[in-house]
């Protein structure tokens, strides 16, 4: 049942319960709920249980007058098949037929916009994912993040939020400086396993890569940055460091768009010292009395914010550690104007939680509990062969997102990336998942993404034979639509924007596959119950054919939300 038939039975509802709660102080509130068992009707509502004790009257005759006096409103007519009392005193509504077929004529009607909303209207929400530490190209856990990320923004994109996607780049520390170092030793001439090759050097083939164009004095640009001219001197490790930083921030520009996602924005942490927010962060939080000095080093009281134990945040070597720039970081995000900050990052982060939350409490500058939200995946492992693929030749120790798009496409970028996209968010993203690059190629019903895409294009190439014209199909009488089949669609269809919505506030994208898996499923057990076109009355063909075409619509709009194509031809 769409939102809007909700809303004018819940308005019916509330006119019934009018003059019965007149003259007390009571504000009901209706609530409608699916029966358990689909066989009591379409509706269930317990308001005259709730009612039945403040009111001193007994539940079932309290539904018995709500449901007599449902029925008698002029604007149940169309809408409400039936009303009866079961039990104590449930009320089960039975929708009218007319009413749960309209669906049709609204998806087509609404077309790409058919389960957009606006509830997110003046909110500003910051979704931060990949962010990759520049020292090498993105593994298959970054293109998870990917995935989840860019379809969580559509997603809130699509319910009328503001968006901004954000990749942080940690692009200071101790990984850098090993970074630049192998690219020295690689462009020295030494190689992994000589005695002068650093015990902690990156091992993998595209340091070389990197070395060989340092030493050709080449310019690389990223995205977001400066260019970067080589100076080709071994010695100078400053040019180094800003060229092979450089080099693979634009190496992971071309992976992330082989895998059409994009960013709004990119936030380098080194901006956060050179700009001095993270010495503001941490003054801020001295001023607030919530630090104090032992062994030489910071702390941070974050016992008092529900942490374990408290923090360091300054060590006494005078470097911080490695939360203290999250904090700044997360301030940053705050004063930006930010309502609702969202990062998308691998379960190894589960411990900085609590430490960054307690740090933005204690900063007192009314950051909200619980800001940032959190999405945290768990590992990939990838099959190839019926075998587990641990590493890639040119990465030297794990399989890279370009590896799994080109592997699952075979050659065919779209397809690919199609199949990533789909198998990524096809889980819920705090449980493992095995993606097999085989299942992926497969052009059968074990491969979910193929089986989605073949509804559409199976609906596509129906529209096609019949040859009408699919736009004067929003007009047919849709009467016909009454068997078994037609309407588990029509409630499937209907319970499309609701899905997004729960989708949302439960920050599950995962949900949208299962949604298009499921509604494919039906698709194709209809196709092959009822030929479409093999109707003899007319009338009951261009019923179900507008049903197919909104079908499509939607599995069209849920591709979309979530980067997969929707071909017309497989």
């Amino acid at each position: 049942m769409l939102a809007q038939q909700k809303q004018e039975i819940v308005a019916l509802f509330q006119a019934a319960l009018a003059p019965i709660v007149a003259g007390s102080d009571l504000s009901p509130n209706v609530v409608l709920e699916r029966p358990r068992d689909p066989s009591h009707g379409d509706i269930a509502c317990n308001i005259a249980m709730q009612l039945a004790k403040p009111l001193k009257t007994n539940p079932r005759e309290l539904a018995t007058r709500l449901v007599a006096a449902l029925l008698a409103d002029p604007k149940a007519a169309g809408l409400v098949e039936s009303a009866d009392v079961a039990g104590p005193g449930f009320i089960n509504l039975r929708v009218a037929a007319s009413a749960k077929q309209s669906v049709v004529k609204t998806v087509l009607q609404q077309g790409d916009a058919f389960g957009r909303g606006d509830s997110g209207d003046g909110h500003h929400v910051i979704i931060e994912f990949v962010s990759a530490n520049p020292t090498g190209p993105l593994h298959v856990g970054h293109g998870r993040q990917a995935a989840l990320g860019d379809a969580l923004s559509s997603l809130f994109a699509s319910q009328g939020h503001q968006v901004t996607r954000e990749f942080y780049y940690n692009d200071a520390g101790v990984q850098i400086l090993t970074l630049a170092n192998s690219v020295q030793a690689r462009a020295r001439g030494f190689r992994p396993g000589d005695i002068e090759w650093p015990e902690s050097a990156y091992n993998g083939d595209y340091i070389q890569d990197i070395a060989d164009d340092f030493l050709a004095k080449k310019t690389v640009a990223a995205s977001d940055g400066q260019p970067a001219t080589a100076s080709g001197d071994t010695n100078d490790i400053e040019s180094i460091r800003r060229f092979a930083v450089t080099y693979l921030r634009n190496e992971q520009d071309q992976d992330l768009q082989a895998f059409g996602v994009r960013f709004d924005n990119y936030y380098l942490e080194s901006s956060l010292y050179t700009d001095g927010k993270v010495e503001a962060a941490v003054q801020a939080l001295v001023d607030a009395g919530v630090t104090y000095e032992q062994d030489g080093a910071l702390w941070l009281k974050t016992t008092d914010y529900g942490d374990d134990k408290d923090r360091v945040m300054r060590k006494s070597d005078g470097t911080y550690t490695y939360f203290v720039p999250d904090v700044a970081y997360h301030i940053q995000k705050f004063k930006r104007g930010f309502d609702q900050a969202i990062n998308i990052q691998g379960s190894d982060h589960h411990g900085t939680i609590a430490r960054v939350r307690a740090g933005l409490q204690a900063v007192n500058i009314g950051i909200p509990q619980g800001y940032p939200d959190y999405v945290l995946h768990k590992m990939v492992t990838v099959m190839k062969n019926g075998e587990e693929v641990k590493i890639s030749k040119r990465a030297g120790s794990y399989v890279t997102v370009r590896d799994l798009i080109e592997w699952s496409g075979n050659g065919d970028v779209t397809r690919g990336r199609d199949a990533v996209r789909f198998f990524l968010i096809s889980r819920k993203a705090d449980t493992e998942f095995v993606f097999d690059v085989d299942v992926a190629l497969a052009t059968n019903d074990e491969n979910p993404v193929y089986y989605v895409q073949y509804a559409h294009a199976r609906i596509c190439s129906a529209l096609a034979n019949w040859g009408g014209d699919v736009a004067q199909l929003a007009d047919v009488d849709l009467s016909p639509l009454t068997n078994a089949h037609e309407s588990g669609l029509l409630a499937k269809l209907s319970a499309y924007p609701e899905m997004l919505q729960r989708a949302l506030v439960e920050l599950g994208p995962h949900q949208v596959a299962f949604y298009l898996r499921d509604l494919a499923g039906e698709l194709h057990s209809y196709y092959f119950a009822h030929k479409w076109l093999l109707d003899d009355d007319e009338p009951t063909k261009l019923a179900r054919l507008a049903l197919a075409a909104a079908i499509r619509q939607v599995l069209r709009n849920g591709l979309a939300l979530i980067g997969v194509s929707a071909p017309e031809k497989m």
